[in-house]
């Protein structure tokens, strides 16, 4: 029976804490028993139901690999001359797609350009002939990107209370519209700079305002 692989990621836009990617692999009654259970995108789920389904879909699924990019190693990505966070997260998609070996994959594309993003990780597969389908909303589409989709936000979501719990000061959710974040940010970007994205525009607007005060000071 041919097996199928689902990757996505959780906390792509957080300029505080890690990105999580997910990928599962899974054959076509395994995709039934997921629909069964009501997986869907973690972005419909609520926190409850989605550590709930985390720990079925675990047990479920042939196989599942994790990975956590710490924000040093997306500033490094954000910031190079000759990368960026979309080719950042298709060279770890290719990395668990190697891991997992399945026939075809499904990914739920951050691209605008969904062929040049599809190139980007076909150039790091270790069989070239793995078929891709990368989509828009695939997390919505396939239920084991769905699948994938919780088991990464589960993750991300552990990461941030292990932050939270290091922490003195509440870090809120670590999104960039959140006031406590923001908060956050302008007051100990200093004391905790490991946790921060500094090639997020928020983190780069506090640093320019500081700069501008030294200078004003002259």
């Amino acid at each position: 029976m041919d097996l199928v692989c689902g990757i996505d990621e959780a906390g792509r836009g957080p300029v505080i804490g890690p990105m999580v990617m997910a990928g599962v692999i899974v054959d076509a009654n395994q995709e039934a028993l997921l629909k069964k259970l009501g997986v869907k995108d973690s972005k419909q789920l609520m926190p409850k139901k989605r550590e709930e389904l985390s720990k079925h879909i675990k047990n479920i699924v042939k196989k599942y690999k994790v990975v956590i990019i710490q924000p040093q190693e997306i500033d490094e990505a954000v910031l190079s001359a000759t990368s960026n966070l979309n080719m950042l997260e298709a060279k770890k998609s290719a990395d668990i797609i190697n891991f997992l070996k399945p026939g075809m994959v499904y990914l739920d594309c951050p691209s605008n350009n969904i062929d040049a993003y599809t190139q980007e990780v076909k150039k790091y597969l270790n069989d070239k002939k793995t078929k891709i389908i990368s989509e828009h909303k695939a997390d919505q589409n396939y239920v084991s990107v769905s699948a994938a989709s919780i088991l990464a936000k589960v993750i991300r979501d552990k990461e941030i209370a292990k932050i939270q719990q290091t922490m003195k000061e509440d870090i809120g959710s670590g999104y960039p519209s959140d006031p406590i974040t923001q908060v956050f940010l302008t007051k100990y970007h200093a004391k905790h700079p490991h946790i921060i994205r500094k090639s997020w525009a928020p983190y780069k607007a506090i640093m320019d305002k500081e700069h501008q005060k030294t200078i004003g000071e002259f």
